[in-house]
């Protein structure tokens, strides 16, 4: 599983009130994904493309455990979520939801905002193409990767009733 695009760079100890503002937790996808992470750039909800990597510090999606976090960051049609951690809640959501997740530790100066990167989830290498450096988080376990693989966890359990009854 490897995603390659422009590096959104966000900073440490981002909740996940600041993906998705509570005024928009009831709204569609289509209105919330509109303002995904405006607080801290207002340029991402306009200009983030497929396949695009955001890129955070410590303790990316804290506090609360809305999966709907999770889901408005994967209709922004971004490839996959880099930080050197997570918050433990919403990195399972990631998976749950099919959004691949990559936790590296502490790096944070490796890439930059707009910054080309790859990021491969079965080798835990991420890449920074601008650069040409490389760092290496753990890769993920095969089973979150063939549930990604699947569409989320809703998906794989409805492809393998007899492992999920």
């Amino acid at each position: 599983m490897k995603f390659e695009g422009r590096c959104w760079r966000f900073g440490d100890n981002i909740p996940t009130d600041r993906l998705v503002k509570t005024q928009y937790v009831f709204e569609p996808m289509e209105i919330l994904v509109q303002h995904v992470l405006e607080d801290l750039n207002p340029e991402f909800p306009k200009q983030v493309r497929p396949g695009d990597v955001v890129f955070a510090g410590k303790h990316f999606g804290q506090s609360s455990g809305r999966a709907i976090a999770t889901k408005a960051l994967q209709a922004t049609g971004i490839g996959c979520v880099v930080a050197e951690t997570f918050a433990r809640t919403f990195y399972r959501n990631c998976f749950e939801v099919g959004l691949p997740a990559l936790e590296v530790g502490l790096n944070p100066g490796f890439a930059a905002d707009g910054d080309r990167v790859r990021v491969d989830l079965t080798t835990g290498e991420f890449t920074n193409l601008t650069t040409q450096t490389m760092i290496r988080g753990a890769a993920a376990d095969p089973f979150l990767v063939e549930m990604l693989e699947a569409g989320g966890l809703i998906s794989l359990a409805k492809s393998r009733p007899e492992v999920f009854r």
